[in-house]
């Protein structure tokens, strides 16, 4: 029985372990201190995961910290994202993004997602930090975990926020729908209520695209109602589509990651963008900002 017991935990294992199937390198790896790689993971067929390329500079000393993201449109693939999210993954961290590995020239997925796969995201990180087989065997720092989402992706993001593993969330075009507001949602969308913002309990951004932007009046919003959490709202006039598809994720790229940076790594210099009267992205040409909670 206690050699059963022991095949049985062994496949278990095995199961789990990290498989990657195919990868990609997208713009050279992003413009960031550790190559990012763009891979499919048989563990996790259902999500793409981006990370730096060489994991021998991740251990105990320097772990990865995670970003789970949710996509625009709650489509079940993160095309529209991958410059940005490996841009993010070149600084030094790992992105479990919603949607199998996306094919070169692979159009917009009409396919849906839920809510629920960012936790599933989650779950399968810290699972392959503690699985001895796994190339991500004590490497994720677990106590540093970020949920961030565009469009469709935010309210996903917003749905899950209260999960306690979360260290950070970024809302990004996005924002809860008012009671007046519902009938302009898309069908399937997460529809929380106003309320459930009480059940955030991380510091919060919020990047949107200006008064253009379709999502800017419902973030506007939910950021004045915020108050009991650390709260940044910031926006570039470029309107809904962000820029996640310019080279290298753009301008929402680089605050996205000063952003990661400051909460899960502790980047004080990082923090610079979001800190001081005025704060040091709100000098940056093009960008406006307002926040709560931080000096």
């Amino acid at each position: 029985m206690k050699i059963l017991t022991t095949l049985v935990a062994l496949l278990s294992a095995l199961t789990i372990q990290a498989q990657e199937v195919k990868s990609e390198i997208l713009e050279g790896g992003g413009t960031g201190e550790f190559k990012a790689i763009m891979v499919s993971d048989a563990s996790l067929a259902t999500h793409t995961v981006f990370r730096p390329q060489d994991l021998s500079k991740f251990g105990k000393n320097n772990p990865l910290p995670v970003l789970v993201w949710g996509n625009g449109g709650c489509a079940n693939s993160p095309r529209e994202h991958i410059n940005f999210l490996n841009e993010i993954a070149s600084h030094g961290f790992i992105v479990v993004a919603i949607g199998p590995m996306p094919s070169q020239g692979a159009g917009f997925s009409h396919d849906g997602s839920e809510s629920k796969q960012l936790i599933d995201a989650i779950d399968w990180i810290l699972a392959q930090n503690k699985n001895k087989n796994s190339q991500y065997y004590k490497k994720i720092d677990k106590k540093n975990i970020a949920a961030a989402g565009m469009s469709c992706g935010g309210l996903q993001t917003l749905d899950i926020a209260k999960e306690p593993r979360l260290k950070t969330v970024m809302i990004c075009n996005s924002g809860l729908f008012t009671s007046e507001g519902r009938s302009q949602a898309m069908p399937g969308m997460p529809m929380p209520e106003k309320s459930r913002l009480k059940e955030i309990h991380t510091p919060i951004m919020y990047m949107l695209g200006g008064p253009t932007d379709i999502a800017y009046n419902n973030g506007m919003d939910d950021f004045k109602r915020i108050d009991h959490v650390p709260a940044f709202v910031c926006n570039l006039n470029v309107g809904h589509g962000g820029t996640y598809g310019r080279p290298y994720g753009g301008e929402f790229a680089k605050v996205a990651t000063a952003w990661l940076k400051w909460q899960l790594k502790s980047d004080d210099e990082a923090g610079k963008m979001f800190t001081g009267n005025p704060c040091g992205l709100s000098q940056v040409e093009g960008w406006t900002t307002d926040k709560k909670n931080i000096p």
